[in-house]
């Protein structure tokens, strides 16, 4: 059945009273206000902006850009909020002119096209949640965005007025030399007019991680801690929380058939608990089996799901996951509520257990280790891990070593300090237990070792969350200072210390050696404000490897 034709301004969906003249937006074509999910299928077929799979899914494809571009995001100096932005190479300072003939362009641009728009909302907490808008010209970034973000009743949308607002325009490119940009893409958040611009990019994660940034601003301001991590919760009621960049097992490992998923990626820890800032999950997909991971498994194969970058045959219309010839950055984008069993509030109380994930591409790192509250601020503030291939643009088939500050720092606009002193208050206060687990490598580094084995992961989560290491002998790791359990059900005990994986013992310890350097020389940035007790729980090089 086909749509009637209509007349340029009319407006199809939920329409808000806060009208998109609001944020400079005139001269539309057919303005598409928080459509469903089915209508947004049709219209992405409609308009061959994707493909529709087997079972359901929609497969699209970003083009140029398959994963973030951290070198393309600023924030627009506005005077009132500079004194609290990290201002550097995260934070690139915009000038408000720039931004402003930048956003004059770009609302021009939007003359007499189609827009798509989500009025959602941001953060599950009644007091800390925020009203969103996203506006896009591609209808599967208004299906990815109604995904990942928190739905609105349908009574509730005629009322709804936008706290922040996202205006999507991939197909709209800067002007490097006139716009102050690297590049003809931009990522730019205005925390004065709260809005952000995205251009020059069909990468739908720039618009999630936008959202995540803007959080990251207003909830510490408020003492809610912000964070970038998923977050599970047991039958008795015990929450575990996962920190960790793209790649390092979050989403999969908070995937457990035994507990309930609160989140995948996003959360904020308040006086009264934990609560999801998302409506949905962000997965990535590259080698996804059904054996390994059956809960993503059953997402990525429903309708409405987005499927970015996916191999699909045009035919059968089945996909392949295996195939990485676009990008190592697949991903399914897919509401929570597509999950079984997980929390529908997104709501918890405090976390018993904290988990740092890392892929330590070294194969230095113990598989699992315990961390004191002083080594807890240090390797937060460290945020040690390894890039991924394909998470972000210039990423090479190598993982690459980095330290990210808050296991987050592409989405800080505050310093990583304000960050650390709110969690080392809340581990306090709750007497959390928090572990270091190495996703990355053992038996030597990548390209000599292998990576952990997902059932050996999941075998050290569960014995830590299930009391399975009460009572079993702990020894200090020489080099990193932490305490390692000799023996982990389901683990071979080998494997829990490092260097008798590796074949020879003298080339661990160079490895070792290299990777202290590094985290020395990062740590030098926060040395200063850091107390001298977290200073001092940093690895060292042990006596017998110096």
């Amino acid at each position: 059945m086909e749509e009637a034709v209509r007349p340029m301004g009319s407006a199809i969906g939920n329409p808000s009273k806060f009208s998109l003249e609001q944020h400079g937006l005139t001269n539309l074509n057919i303005v598409h206000w928080t459509l469903p999910s089915p209508g947004l299928v049709e219209r992405i077929i409609q308009r061959r902006e994707g493909m529709l799979a087997h079972l359901g899914p929609v497969v699209v494809r970003t083009g140029h850009h398959t994963g973030r571009s951290p070198n393309d995001k600023f924030v627009v100096k506005s005077g009132e909020h500079d004194d609290k932005i990290w201002w550097g190479k995260i934070n690139q300072p915009l000038a408000r002119d720039r931004f402003e003939r930048l956003l004059a362009r770009m609302t021009a641009y939007f003359q007499g096209r189609d827009v798509f728009v989500q009025d959602t909302i941001a953060g599950s907490h009644p007091t800390f949640k925020m009203p969103i808008r996203i506006v896009s010209e591609y209808a599967w970034h208004s299906l990815f965005a109604r995904n990942l973000f928190i739905r609105l009743p349908p009574s509730e949308l005629a009322d709804h007025i936008p706290e922040f607002t996202v205006l999507d325009a991939p197909r709209f490119h800067a002007i490097p030399e006139e716009d102050g940009t690297k590049s003809e893409a931009f990522i730019i958040v205005d925390f004065e007019r709260r809005l952000a611009l995205i251009g020059g990019t069909s990468y739908a994660g720039e618009i999630k991680k936008t959202i995540f940034t803007v959080m990251n601003y207003y909830l510490p301001q408020r003492h809610v801690l912000s964070m970038h991590c998923s977050a599970n919760l047991g039958e008795r009621g015990d929450v575990a929380l996962f920190f960790g960049l793209s790649g390092t097992g979050k989403t999969t490992l908070s995937s457990d058939p035994s507990r309930r998923l609160i989140g995948d990626d996003e959360h904020g820890w308040a006086d009264d608990g934990v609560f999801n800032i998302e409506g949905g999950c962000y997965a990535k997909t590259i080698r996804l089996s059904e054996e390994q991971e059956p809960i993503i498994w059953d997402a990525t194969r429903r309708f409405g799901t987005v499927l970015e970058n996916v191999s699909v045959d045009s035919i059968t219309r089945r996909v392949d996951f295996n195939d990485d010839s676009l990008t190592e950055n697949t991903r399914a984008a897919y509401p929570i509520g597509a999950l079984p069993d997980s929390v529908p509030d997104g709501r918890a109380g405090h976390p018993r257990v904290i988990f740092f994930l890392t892929a330590d591409a070294f194969g230095v790192l113990p598989p699992l280790s315990r961390l004191t509250s002083d080594q807890a601020m240090y390797y937060f503030l460290s945020g040690y891990t390894s890039k991924v291939a394909g998470t972000e643009k210039g990423l090479g088939p190598e993982p690459q070593v980095t330290f990210s500050a808050c296991f987050g720092a592409p989405f800080l606009p505050l310093a990583p300090s304000v960050y650390a002193r709110l969690l080392g208050e809340k581990i306090s206060d709750h007497d959390v237990q928090v572990w270091l687990l190495n996703t990355g490598w053992t038996g030597g580094p990548f390209g000599v070792g292998k990576r952990f084995s997902l059932p050996y992961t999941r075998a050290m989560v569960q014995a830590v969350l299930d009391g399975g290491l009460e009572g079993v002998p702990m020894r200090l790791d020489p080099v990193f200072q932490v305490t390692v359990p000799t023996h982990c059900p389901g683990v071979p005990d080998e494997l829990l210390d490092p260097r008798r994986t590796w074949s020879n013992g003298a080339a661990y310890d160079e490895q070792a050696a290299r990777l202290v350097d590094r985290f020395a020389a990062n740590f030098a940035t926060y040395a200063e404000e850091a107390s001298d007790a977290v200073r001092a729980a940093g690895p060292k090089v042990a006596a017998s490897t110096a």
